[in-house]
């Protein structure tokens, strides 16, 4: 099955964004664009809770978010159950949040990553499995507090 993911920056992010979605389609990744749709301002929140929805809910297993600094995108993101969105300024982070945390999106920062260096990042991000094992335990907990709050699906949700 050809991987897909979903992708969607704000106007600051939609420089690498559209530099990113024709990196991945040349490797044969579908992307499913959200937006931003140029240059003109936009909130980033919109198009944040976009690709986080559908990966909260299941329709996509992993985005990628882009904004200037990436915080925002990752503030955003991570409201949202299941989501464990990780903003990657290099590509060590970007394994890591892989191999120890599940990472489902990848965030970058429009205003700080060049193209070159985001595509190292996103294809390790990408690469990288899950390491599981200790790991697994430490999602359970993220996913119990999720339900305490009453914003989670509970703990069986882990790892898919």
């Amino acid at each position: 099955m050809k991987e897909k993911i979903i992708i969607g920056s704000d106007h600051a992010g939609f420089a690498l964004k559209e530099g990113l979605k024709g990196y991945a389609e040349g490797k044969g990744i579908e992307v499913i664009d959200v937006g931003a749709a140029g240059l003109t301002s936009v909130d980033y929140p919109d198009f944040g809770g976009k690709v986080a929805l559908e990966v909260s809910e299941g329709r996509y297993a992993r985005g990628v978010l882009i904004c200037a600094s990436g915080v925002g995108m990752t503030i955003v993101a991570n409201k949202y159950p299941r989501v464990r969105a990780a903003l990657a300024l290099d590509v060590e982070t970007a394994r890591m949040s892989r191999l120890h945390n599940d990472a489902n999106i990848l965030v970058l920062a429009g205003g700080k990553t060049e193209a070159a260096l985001a595509f190292r990042i996103f294809d390790t991000w990408l690469a990288t499995p899950f390491e599981g094992g200790r790991h697994e335990g430490r999602l359970r907990k993220i996913s119990e507090i999720e339900r305490s709050l009453g914003t989670g699906f509970g703990v069986d949700e882990v790892g898919k």
